[in-house]
């Protein structure tokens, strides 16, 4: 005798619930998007807006802050400038060696010296000492510029071959008090009369706002100083510069590096306002750019989560069919999710591209150095794929709770 069929329980006889891998999940929230171009469309250009809102606004505002911080720079933010205490009847000047010293210190990229030669200045040795009172004449080396980030306005600096002939160069106030507007190279030299010897004007230089009593100088080669006024070579005022980062590090050990025996007697300035000014800026456009991407990406989050609610309304159907043929609620939470990060992640991709071309085009129109930051272009995309599933719970989990009896019924 056979033996009787085996019955089926009531759950047995319904379908088995479909098994779907990663790659079947991932294509029908792929579908979901191609299905919908139009929408899809207009949705991917909503996180597009926000993501390349993002890019501009971190990146503008770096590139004009580059700007800012390059022109702040030029003024000489990173200059030290130290001396020792003295006074006009009792000159104290450095040993011969302080300035190569100093060029020892890690931090220091530039040094530089010069020693007040104390000798009286004259448009021509007719005129009065009187109508030269103020101006300072100066030894300095050819490097004396590169330190002080200082600049020519007319003419040329002491070189190698002028520095040992009577060639002078006028601080930009010294030539106005002495009349001279300009250096003509065409043109004889301008001379005037420094301590008796008449000097050639070979050079002018332009304001020097960080160091301005330097503008109310005249400058002598090292060598004609010492073989026309017997100059011993130990320098007056030591012109440094060095890493803008360790500026207060640097100062705090100039003294006792400059003068071993009595570092209490070299007076070194503080750092200059323009770096405390720049750094001021550096941290009020931090805090702005944060602020300007936050909301850029909440403002494209809230497109993508609209768009994918009207989604699920409109396909109550086809969700109430995947779930009567089988489809788990988790499949059904997924696909929606996967559907989501899909437009965020294609808005981003499009946003972060127009938010290059975007600040390229005004930068180079402006004349500024281009700046895009690389963490707001991996912020854009990281976090365009992370607001499109943050963005996507909500509706894929009101998709997954939609009975199917419910869903199909719907119209």
């Amino acid at each position: 005798m056979s033996a009787a069929p085996a019955r089926l329980s009531p759950r047995a006889r319904l379908s088995p619930r479909a098994r779907l891998s990663p790659l079947d999940v991932l294509s029908l929230g792929f579908e979901g998007v191609r299905g919908r171009l139009g929408r899809a469309a207009l949705s991917g250009l909503g996180i597009a807006i926000g993501i390349a809102t993002l890019v501009l606004v971190t990146a503008i505002p770096a590139s004009g802050q580059q700007k800012l911080l390059n022109d702040i720079s030029a003024l000489g933010t990173n200059i030290l400038v130290a001396q020792p205490t003295s006074s006009p009847d009792n000159p104290i000047t450095l040993d011969p060696g302080a300035p190569a010293m100093a060029g020892r210190i890690g931090p220091v990229e530039h040094v530089s010296a010069v020693a007040n030669v104390h000798q009286t200045v004259r448009r021509t040795e007719y005129v009065g000492d009187t109508l030269s009172t103020g101006i300072t004449t100066l030894a300095a080396p050819d490097n004396l510029l590169t330190t002080v980030h200082g600049r020519i306005a007319s003419g040329r600096f002491l070189d190698p071959s002028a520095a040992a002939y009577p060639t002078v160069v006028l601080g930009s106030q010294a030539a106005r008090w002495l009349g001279i507007a300009e250096v003509d190279p065409d043109q004889p030299a301008r001379l005037i009369d420094v301590g008796g010897t008449r000097f050639a004007v070979i050079g002018i230089l332009a304001a020097m706002p960080v160091t301005p009593e330097l503008e109310q100088a005249v400058f002598i080669g090292w060598d004609a100083a010492r073989s026309t006024f017997g100059f011993d070579g130990r320098s007056s005022v030591v012109y440094l510069t060095a890493e803008e980062s360790q500026i207060e590090a640097v100062r705090a050990v100039l003294p006792a590096t400059l003068d071993p025996q009595t570092p209490g007697l070299i007076q070194v300035s503080s750092p200059s306002e323009a770096l405390l000014a720049k750094r001021h800026t550096q941290n009020t456009f931090s805090g702005l750019f944060l602020g300007l991407a936050g909301v850029a990406l909440v403002v494209g989050g809230i497109g993508v989560a609209n768009t994918m609610i009207v989604s699920v309304l409109e396909r109550r159907r086809e969700i109430g069919l995947r779930r009567a043929l089988g489809a788990a609620r988790g499949q059904i939470r997924l696909q929606f999710l996967i559907e989501a990060v899909f437009l965020a992640g294609a808005g981003g991709v499009i946003g972060t591209l127009l938010g290059i071309a975007g600040t390229l085009g005004y930068t180079l129109l402006q004349g500024w150095p281009v700046v895009i930051p690389p963490e707001s272009v991996i912020g854009g995309l990281v976090g365009a794929v992370l607001v499109g599933a943050v963005a996507g719970v909500y509706p894929s989990i009101r998709a997954a709770r939609l009975p199917p009896t419910e869903a199909l019924a719907t119209s």
